[in-house]
Order: C-alpha cells, then structure tokens, then sequence
C-alpha cells in the first residue's frame, strides 16, 4: 500500500497537480449545470457526460504517463485513424436532432460520437511531426515549406466542411495558424494568407455559403426583424436569460427558464445560458476563470517544454481550447454567428469531453516526461561532478 501512495504521489509531482484540479473543477461544474438543466427533458445528459469523464480522464492519465514524443513518431497511426474516422462519418454519418450536419456516427446503446473532434487530436500530433521535420531540415521559412502546412491542414478542413461542420473547420483553422506562429512561420506569409482571404471573401460569401450561414451572420446586425423570428431567435433568448440571472442567479435547479427548456440547445452551445440564469454573473466569472486558468497553464507548460515537440503539442491544445472557448462565448452573447461550437469541458457532449481530456493528458505527458528528462540531466551532471572531484 506504501509502494501504491508513493507512486501517487510521485505521479502528481511531475505532473502538473493545479491543472488536474482546474480540470476537475470544470468537469464539476459541467455536471452541476447538466443535472440542473436536465429537468427540462427526458433524455438522460448525465449518463453520457459521466461516461465520457471518466473514460477520458483514464486516457488522460495513461497518455499523460507515456512519452509524447512516442505519439509524435507514430503520427502515421493519427494521420490512419483521422482518414478512416472521416470515411466512417460519408458512410454511415448521421444527423443529430439539433444539428444541421451529418457528421455523426452512431454506436450500440444508444450513444454517438463526432469523428472531427477526435480528428482534431489527430492533427495536432501530425502537425506537430510535420512542425518538427520543417524545423529540423531548415524549411520552415521556405514557401514550400509553408505551403506543405497550409496543404497539411486544408485537407482534413475540406473533409469536415463536405460533413456540413464549419463551425469545426473555423477550429481546425485556429490550430493551423496558432501552431505555425508558435512554431516561428515568418509573419509575411500569415499576412500574404490574410490578404488572400479578404480578396476571396465575397467568392466565400457566395459559393460556399448557404443561406443559412449568411442569415446567422446577418442576424447579428438585424436585431429588430432576424434576431426577433427566426435565426438570431436562439441568440436573442439566450441574452434574456443570461440577464435575468444578474449578479447571484436564480439558484442552481431554480431556473423557470431553464426547466422550460426557452434557451435551444442549452445542454450543448448554450449551456453558459445556464450558469447566467442559475448561478448569474458571479457563476459567468467563475466558469470564464477556470478555463482562463486552464489556458493559462497549457501556455505555461509550453513554455517549460525541452523540445519542439513538446512545445508545438501545448500550443495545438491551447488554440483548441481559447479558439472554442472564444467562440462559444462570443456566439452566446451575441457578438459572434452561431457556428455549433461547444464550450470545452462543460458543454453537454461525450466526444466533446473526452476529446478535451486526451488533449489536457498530451499536455501532462508533455510536464510529465519533461520533468523526468531535467531530473536525468541533474543527475547526469551531478555523477560527472563526483568524477571530476
């Protein structure tokens, strides 16, 4: 038993222990929202939530124990796994009541899971291989080279817009662009990337838009008539009961919005509409922190890294969680389109949750074996000294 403890507490000492409470404490709160929203409807959330905690924070301690740099060199087992995931999803994809995308499959008991927030790991362990070869060969500031990431990452981004989920594709695009400035891409070819896409905005506008993605951004700036009807409805309902919270909330379980179910899709996008109606502004505060906090650290821990590897790895989990995080908010408020995009960690969704958990262990695994590689050092160091002497 002393051995088991010991292990325990070894463990927690080259991980990082203030990001395993954040991410407890966000998977809390996740679930006190969900049951409190639960009273809604019939489906059970909490069963599917719990699944999903508890699976993926086993992933997160194994990965977080194995050697990043052992993914990172298997990366044609990602790069396997996200083609036939994509496949899997043109075959026997589904649509999700309260989606508009058929990026779905369906599993025995019931359950689902979205493929393109699994690929998302995926590609951030093939970036960062990619990241690694360019920098080690002297090709990250060639424009082949560049040209290679933009290429690397335009795949799998036409691949979930063909499933009909753009609100995934902006993410996978916040990963490209967070991971290649992390890496030091030369500012000119980001603002040469800007300038194409302000030239091919009105083609954007027109070609690949529907008339729905145009009436969301519309309903932004259409408060009168669109926001009042029809798609700026859900934005519009989901203010009023944010505001009705004000400082304290309702009460958790106490919400008459919520258990009348007003706000669409409160379980999922929407759910900060339930920390603002139940827990008010102080609930807002303290959910943003704890992600704040979150980020925070994964920057934090990129930073300490003793690689590139370990470095390029951080910065993909952080533009995934800030980019969702951003977005998610700004949609809810008003201030951004709806796009379906969950809020990490306490959204409503199993693939969701435990996506975001196996990215938290890649970054454990990141302080994890970098630890272990600085104590190596030291002693290292320390048995050349006793020899010298």
């Amino acid at each position: 038993m002393n051995v088991f403890f010991t292990s325990v507490k070894n463990y927690f000492k080259k991980t990082d222990t203030v990001l395993w409470i954040l991410t407890t404490a966000a998977v809390v709160y996740s679930l006190l929202l969900i049951s409190s929203m639960q009273r809604a409807g019939s489906y059970n959330y909490m069963k599917t939530q719990i699944a999903a905690i508890i699976i993926g924070f086993g992933f997160a301690v194994i990965i977080s124990v194995a050697d990043y740099r052992f993914f990172v060199r298997k990366w044609y087992f990602a790069a396997t796994a996200a083609v036939v995931l994509a496949l899997l999803v043109f075959i026997f994809g589904i649509r999700v009541e309260g989606t508009d995308d058929m990026a779905w499959l369906s599993l025995p008991g019931g359950f689902t899971i979205q493929p393109s927030e699994l690929i998302k790991i995926c590609l951030i362990i093939t970036f960062s291989k990619h990241l690694s070869y360019l920098k080690e060969n002297g090709l990250l500031h060639s424009l082949l080279g560049v040209s290679t990431l933009v290429i690397h990452a335009a795949l799998p981004m036409a691949v979930i817009h063909l499933q009909g989920d753009d609100g995934t594709v902006l993410i996978f695009a916040m990963i490209f662009l967070i991971m290649a400035f992390a890496a030091g891409v030369q500012a000119s070819y980001f603002l040469i990337l800007l300038g194409i896409l302000l030239i091919g905005a009105p083609i954007v506008w027109n070609l690949f838009m529907n008339d729905e993605h145009r009436n969301r951004i519309i309903a932004l700036f259409d408060l009168d008539g669109n926001a009042m009807t029809n798609y700026g409805w859900q934005q519009y309902q989901g203010k009023v009961s944010i505001a009705s919270g004000e400082l304290f909330g309702s009460g958790l379980y106490h919400g008459s919005r919520v258990e009348y179910d007003i706000v669409p899709e409160q379980e999922n996008d929407f759910i900060f509409t339930v920390a603002g109606e139940e827990l008010g502004f102080i609930g807002c505060i303290i959910l943003m922190g704890i992600l704040l906090a979150i980020i925070i650290k994964v920057i934090l821990i990129a930073k300490k890294s003793n690689d590139y590897i370990g470095k390029y790895i951080c910065f993909g989990v952080f533009a995934t969680i800030a980019s969702q995080t951003i977005i998610n908010i700004g949609m809810v408020l008003g201030f951004l389109p709806v796009v379906g995009i969950t809020l990490p960690l306490f959204s409503s969704g199993g693939t969701s949750a435990l996506s975001t958990l196996i990215c938290l262990g890649f970054v454990q695994s990141v302080m994890y074996n970098n630890g272990s590689d600085m104590e190596k050092a030291s002693i290292r160091r320390g048995s050349q000294n006793r020899i010298r002497i």
